[in-house]
């Protein structure tokens, strides 16, 4: 139904019969599937929210990245971003941004492109990223988890909510940030109380 990057854990939709498939791709289509995801980007993001309105195509120089692009091929892509938490810099990086990303499209790579686009990379991208191992905390995959799928039920019309909490990977470095946070926004709050209801590795606030 829809696909996760390489390397992006989380949540996954997958229709069981065609009537299904053909009900979800419109939701889709119409944007009416709430998807959410957990990043944690290099820098400091002074506004607790924003928005990323910057089409995407394949990349002329490289066909193995996408790129924000003025080609004719390239397509709307939007993103907006609500910042949970920051996190100082030190010696070995320049500080931290945890935010929320809520897609009204699907392109490929949509979230690493613009953020990183926005020089904000997601930590531990190895495509779009820094690939500096002590400022990607070790990581050897982007910081990204599709934590959060609302939609209504093709069949039967009830509104669902499903909730994926980080895994350990991730959770762990907000472990080892916590002497550097900055403090946690309302929205960081909000995500925090909607992961306390699931299973697993925690987002604490």
């Amino acid at each position: 139904m829809h696909r996760l990057d390489k390397d992006t854990s989380g949540l996954m939709m997958v229709a069981k019969s065609d009537q299904a498939q053909v009900a979800l791709q419109e939701a889709i289509k119409v944007r009416s599937i709430d998807r959410r995801y957990l990043a944690l980007v290099h820098g400091y993001i002074a506004p607790d929210s924003g928005l990323v309105d910057a089409p995407i195509a394949r990349d002329q120089r490289d066909r193995m990245r996408m790129a924000v692009s003025s080609a004719p091929s390239a397509k709307q892509s939007v993103t907006t971003f609500r910042v949970l938490e920051r996190f100082e810099a030190d010696v070995s990086h320049d500080g931290f941004t945890l935010i929320e990303c809520k897609l009204y499209t699907g392109r490929t790579h949509q979230i690493r492109v613009q953020m990183a686009y926005i020089d904000h990379p997601c930590v531990g991208d190895q495509l779009y990223g820094l690939r500096k191992p002590k400022a990607d905390l070790g990581l050897e995959r982007q910081f990204l988890h599709a934590y959060r799928l609302e939609l209504t039920h093709p069949v039967t019309g009830e509104q669902l909510t499903f909730v994926d909490p980080l895994p350990e990977d991730l959770a762990s470095r907000l472990r080892l940030l916590e002497p550097l946070s900055m403090g946690v926004t309302a929205a960081g709050d909000e995500v925090a109380r909607l992961l306390r209801g699931a299973e697993g590795p925690k987002l604490e606030s």
